[in-house]
């Protein structure tokens, strides 16, 4: 949860800084005010107004995205409703899923190592097998080599 609060700070201080800036950005480009008495005119370049207009619909869409996602993050935080008491039965509920889990797991186990007994016994069975069927050929080979043999 700390880190969401973390989380959730940092985007509060994001949205002040996007505040802030289209703030600076809004003086920057505003046109004076008139006022009665004063002839000074104050107009704006095309090219002023176009970069205002960006700089607006660029802001705008920053604390547009910033607002969505300090909602997630706040939606994300548990409820008042989430009390001790709940929060103990979740913790037993969780404990009773991982006696379960480990149960399984043993089962698995268990049954693996009878599987690898019998795998180890049927290559013991099919080593031995090939070692007779050795001795045997060579027996084989020396008795046809005696009966061939001239005398």
């Amino acid at each position: 949860m700390a880190d969401r609060l973390t989380q959730l700070q940092d985007t509060i201080n994001q949205q002040a800084d996007h505040f802030c800036n289209s703030i600076g950005i809004l003086q920057q480009y505003s046109t004076p005010s008139k006022f009665p008495g004063f002839d000074r005119s104050g107009s704006q370049t095309p090219q002023q107004q176009q970069q205002q207009e960006d700089y607006a619909h660029l802001f705008a869409t920053l604390i547009a995205r910033c607002a969505k996602d300090i909602d997630v993050l706040i939606e994300s935080l548990p409820n008042e409703d989430s009390s001790t008491d709940l929060q103990v039965a979740s913790l037993r509920r969780l404990e009773q899923d991982n006696k379960e889990a480990g149960e399984r797991l043993e089962e698995v186990v268990r049954r693996g190592e009878v599987l690898l007994e019998q795998i180890q016994a049927a290559l013991a069975d099919i080593a031995q097998s090939q070692l007779d069927m050795q001795h045997l050929q060579a027996e084989n080979t020396t008795k046809q080599s005696n009966v061939n043999m001239p005398s």
